[in-house]
């Protein structure tokens, strides 16, 4: 197990009825707040309501910024982080999913900087210092309530990047699993494809062979999101279910399981926020198409022992010949993410091969800025054509 240091200080109140709880918490550092969000839903839920029924309860003020996207766009939060500052805002409370949470990052970052934002995601610029982050969590998917990373798309640019330090880390994230009951199906499946996604970068790219502990945590929260999510499909106001799926994915991305690992890569999202920031796709179906393509990519290429050993532990697959174990992994992974309607090539969601290296071209890019080596172009392009 390589050197690792662990530090992750943000502060979760989870289970029923949380949501109360957050005027009292967000009057401990500030008295006016930034309120970002999405569109519609959270009204329609309740979660609105409850959020600012708490906040007027503990004489915290509220400048509303809407609107955020499914991929939260740059021009979105540099008219927040305008607007915190304008308003002089002491803190930022995001409630939604992990696009609302990281829009609310950058803006929280944004309203402490003197240039653009931006800089942040092109590396250009430190985040040295945000406004106070609280969030309030409605979709289990990306575990961004508990880490200090945020992803935002230039639409100008067709550039789909990611930032993070450790001013990001929310102070306090509220999660309430019935906040999850009005989540609709697709989102469900797609944060579930997502959280797994998280898990599998660590798991397939570490180069550590002695990691046991680490490998079965994984193996464990992934079985757990797949056995949660399948029951919260089948009953989207089943408590236990919505509990076990928002917790796993939380701890999918908040730093623990990848301790120890060394150096990993996130390929397949390297990939994919190429995908979705020429495409606008949901993350987590960009996710199902590149990740089976990955590992049939890379399963004669090292990495079918650790497939197989996927399969057995995770698909519960009774195969000892490692080659054929990997083959069933990856149909197994194709077959989860399609059996939850979730498209698992490329032209399910008509995007041409003609597309292909343009995506490849852009995803080079990534890969260049986030310090991935080992991949070309045409290598990407092959793995983009074994998801067609």
């Amino acid at each position: 197990m390589h050197n690792f240091t662990f530090q992750n200080p943000t502060k979760i109140a989870f289970g029923r009825g949380v949501i109360s709880g957050l005027g009292k918490e967000a009057a401990r550092y500030g008295r006016k707040a930034l309120f970002v969000c999405g569109g519609a839903s959270i009204k329609a839920n309740g979660v609105y309501d409850a959020c600012m029924k708490s906040l007027a309860a503990a004489g915290v003020s509220v400048i509303e910024h809407g609107g955020v996207k499914p991929n939260p766009a740059l021009a979105h939060a540099r008219a927040g982080a305008a607007l915190a500052k304008k308003h002089g805002a002491d803190l930022v409370i995001a409630a939604g999913g992990g696009s609302s949470i990281d829009a609310a990052k950058a803006i929280a970052a944004g309203a402490k900087y003197s240039g653009d934002l931006w800089d942040f995601y092109t590396y250009k610029a430190p985040i040295q210092e945000a406004l106070p982050l609280l969030t309030v969590l409605t979709l289990a998917a990306t575990g961004s309530e508990m880490n200090c990373g945020s992803v935002i798309t230039n639409e100008e640019t067709r550039q789909k990047f990611a930032a993070g330090g450790p001013p990001l880390f929310p102070k306090t994230s509220f999660l309430d699993p019935e906040a999850t009951y009005t989540v609709p199906p697709a989102q469900t499946a797609y944060g579930a494809v997502d959280a797994v996604s998280h898990l599998v970068e660590t798991y397939f790219t570490t180069p550590e062979k002695s990691v046991n502990l680490q490998l079965e945590l994984a193996e464990a929260v992934t079985r757990n999101i797949i056995s949660s999510s399948a029951a919260a499909l089948k009953n989207p106001r089943g408590y236990d279910a919505r509990a076990e799926m928002m917790w796993c994915c939380t701890l999918a991305l908040n730093g623990i399981l990848p301790a120890g690992l060394g150096e990993t890569s996130f390929i397949n999202h390297g990939i994919e926020h190429s995908l979705s920031a020429i495409y606008d796709i949901p993350h987590g179906a960009g996710l199902a198409i590149v990740t089976p393509a990955w590992f049939e990519w890379k399963r004669a290429r090292g990495l079918e022992p650790r497939l197989a050993r996927f399969a057995r532990e995770v698909f519960r697959v009774n195969e000892p010949q490692d080659s054929k174990a990997a083959i069933i992994c990856v149909d197994r992974f194709r077959q989860w993410c399609a059996g939850m309607g979730v498209p698992v090539r490329l032209s399910q969601l008509n995007i041409p091969s003609e597309g292909i290296p343009e995506i490849a071209a852009n995803a080079m890019g990534l890969f260049k800025l986030w310090g991935i080596e080992g991949y070309s172009q045409k290598n990407i392009e092959e793995i983009l054509t074994l998801a067609k």
